[in-house]
């Protein structure tokens, strides 16, 4: 089969979706009312397939220098009864001592011995208890876990007021934008702010960088994933995140005029009793979000605005972009060092995609090979600081910082500690493409 090129297509799209917002001359440090809220939007508890209580994990990351968490169980809210018996849940007594010790005067339980149950408490009630106004929010989401033809289609919604089932779809782009549309219809009828992200698109390798060229509506997905089975990193056949994220800004900015789409670090934690261990465990990847107070609506209008960055353990001090280009600054640790790389896209590079072929030349559900100008490191600095001058012909740009010292956790071995900024239009973006939404 011949090489295919993507090619714009807004004309056969049935949705309307502004066009990415120009990326004005703007400075993202805590000041002047701003602060740096830290916060994991990928968890998991009994409420589905997590080994913990709610609140004990509220409390963790609340006691582990987190400004803000979101629950994000399998296609269930925590709004309804339920009970459960401890010797049949994934924590068992490990997270039953846990709770009693934390909790004392507040499980509600029946039965006694291998027939002891638990209530568990709803998102109110552990809200209610552990938020802590300007230094502690829980947030309600739900993880709409939906597949298409077995590929699991997986996709976080923060803030929902109502739960939202998998509303499926003809192809892994439809489904996608199915479950956006549900998440906008309720933030319309509500009118509380909310937003939808793609989870782990190599879980299962189940997303490829064509499945999100076109999506309309939706913006952000997981570029690192804390749990261990999800492929941040890709393998020989398959991408990594990172690289199916260079192709989807290169096609949606220098083909489609499409917006951004911006990168998020998750833990998607499952596990979180004797840890570190190779399971999903808490404290892995985390956003950072600059916002005035800390409240859904606060956090929400700075995700997309893109005024945050991504981190599995980097942090910043500072990063700035005008007319001229990107500056970053580290906040940096005693006895690590850094390595700030500027990525982008030129608009001389081949866009051109192959596909992948099974033996009867007929295409597979893997994302295409492109030219390594796709994603090309335009910049690389050893330092605490750096800074990236546009030379005219960059679609975007975005930094990558790594830091000289492991994971103390990884996802996946030999994982160092790093920080992802989010993607600015570069000169050679299409106007269209500056236009505001």
């Amino acid at each position: 089969m011949h090489a295919l090129r993507i090619l714009a297509c807004v004309a056969a799209c049935s949705m309307t979706v502004s066009l990415a917002s120009a990326h004005e001359p703007a400075v993202l440090e805590a000041g002047d009312g701003l602060s740096w809220y830290r916060g994991n939007m990928h968890t998991h508890s009994h409420w589905s397939d997590g080994d913990d209580y709610l609140e004990s994990i509220a409390l963790w990351y609340r006691d582990n220098g987190y400004q803000f968490l979101v629950f994000t169980d399998h296609n269930v809210l925590a709004t309804t009864e339920r009970w459960v018996k401890v010797s049949k849940t994934k924590g068992g007594l490990t997270a039953y001592k846990k709770l009693k010790e934390n909790f004392p005067n507040w499980i509600e339980e029946r039965g006694a011995d291998e027939e002891v149950e638990v209530r568990l408490r709803q998102f109110v009630e552990v809200s209610g208890r552990l938020d802590q106004p300007g230094k502690f929010l829980l947030v309600q989401g739900e993880e709409i876990s939906d597949s298409h033809h077995g590929k699991p289609i997986h996709m976080n919604a923060h803030n929902v007021q109502e739960l939202i089932p998998p509303q499926g779809g003809r192809s892994v782009q439809e489904t996608i934008e199915n479950n956006f549309r549900a998440v906008q219809a309720q933030r319309e009828a509500t009118g509380q702010p909310m937003i939808i992200h793609l989870n782990h698109p190599n879980f299962g390798f189940a997303v490829t960088a064509e499945d999100l060229l076109r999506v309309r509506g939706e913006k952000f997905f997981e570029v690192y994933n804390g749990h261990p089975g999800v492929n941040n990193t890709g393998d020989e056949e398959h991408p990594g995140t990172e690289r199916i994220w260079d192709i989807v800004l290169a096609q949606r900015i220098g083909a489609l005029n499409l917006p951004m789409m911006y990168g998020l670090a998750v833990d998607d934690g499952h596990n979180y009793h004797d840890f570190p261990n190779r399971k999903s465990n808490p404290g892995r990847g985390w956003v950072m979000v600059l916002a005035n107070q800390l409240t859904p609506e606060a956090l929400i209008e700075s995700l997309e605005h893109a005024r945050f960055y991504a981190s599995s353990g980097v942090s910043l001090k500072r990063v700035a972009t005008d007319h001229d280009g990107m500056q970053v600054e580290v906040d940096p640790v005693p006895g690590e060092t850094y390595t700030i790389e500027f990525v982008g896209t030129r608009n001389t590079t081949d866009l051109v995609g192959h596909p992948i072929e099974d033996e009867g030349d007929e295409p597979r559900h893997v994302t295409h090979r492109y030219s390594g100008g796709i994603g090309e490191v335009l910049k690389k600095v050893e330092g605490t600081s750096a800074e990236y001058k546009f030379s005219g012909d960059e679609y975007y740009v975005r930094a990558r910082i790594t830091s000289s010292a492991e994971h103390p956790n990884p996802s996946e071995v030999g994982d160092f500690k790093q920080a992802w900024v989010q993607p600015v239009l570069g000169p050679a973006a299409p106007k269209s493409a500056h236009e505001h939404e």
